[in-house]
């Protein structure tokens, strides 16, 4: 079974749920028109479904289907799953107005423990971008984000304006692969402060990661910091039997 294809498929059906397309207490598509829809077997949209069944989403009748929970919708729509890597754009816009504040967009040469994360040389330069995101025109969380430019060529404003994994996929045709992930909560400094309203005594969670093509080759190193009141990070686990 394609183990990132049912990930793909619950993300999916989620933004669909809470964007409304999927009405509460309604049925969802049957398993084979999903299958159809996502070119995918039925077992991988079982298990696209399991995964929605352990967020509290839906729920199955034997014999009857799949529906949506009468609480779905109480779910904040900023949680996201441990293993997440899709990108803000692409995970709140379908139901959020997405938007970035670019603090800092340079090039420079990378620090040595740059170099080991991406796995470079000192000699090869990388994008430093710091972007706040906003959420409805609310600061929701600062990325740091360090990228080869010899991988991740022709980064633009514009492109950081939008979304940069976007570009690298629908421009750059580049497949993701997978990702390394640290989450940890740290004290507010003085960017967190000043761009996501946080005070003193407010906690923020940072989320630590390295995402890799589908070659194993590293392509972003960054750090997600998030108001500890935006949302929490959940860690889905399915049985494989």
């Amino acid at each position: 079974m394609d183990m990132i294809k049912y990930k793909e498929i619950a993300n999916e059906l989620k933004q669909r749920i809470l964007a409304g397309t999927y009405k509460i207490g309604e049925p969802l598509p049957d398993q084979i028109n999903m299958a159809k829809e996502f070119n995918a077997s039925r077992v991988t949209v079982q298990k696209a479904l399991q995964i929605l069944a352990v967020e509290g989403l839906v729920y199955s009748k034997q014999g009857s289907g799949t529906y949506v929970r009468r609480n779905a919708l109480q779910l904040t729509e900023y949680d996201t799953r441990a293993d997440e890597y899709m990108g803000s754009t692409k995970k709140f816009g379908a139901y959020s107005k997405v938007t970035s504040k670019i603090i800092k967009f340079d090039v420079r040469f990378p620090t040595d423990d740059e170099c080991e994360k991406l796995m470079i040389e000192k000699s090869s330069p990388i994008y430093d971008i710091i972007r706040l995101r906003l959420l409805d025109d609310e600061p929701f969380a600062l990325e740091y984000t360090y990228m080869p430019i010899e991988i991740i060529p022709n980064i633009t404003e514009e492109i950081l304006y939008h979304s940069i994994y976007s570009y690298i996929k629908e421009e750059l045709k580049l497949v993701f692969g997978g990702a390394n992930r640290r989450i940890k909560a740290r004290k507010p400094d003085a960017y967190d402060k000043n761009f996501l309203e946080c005070e003193e005594v407010d906690p923020v969670l940072e989320v630590e990661q390295v995402v890799y093509l589908e070659n194993g080759i590293p392509f972003e190193y960054s750090r997600t910091r998030h108001r500890y009141d935006k949302g929490d990070i959940i860690l889905t686990s399915i049985h494989n039997n």
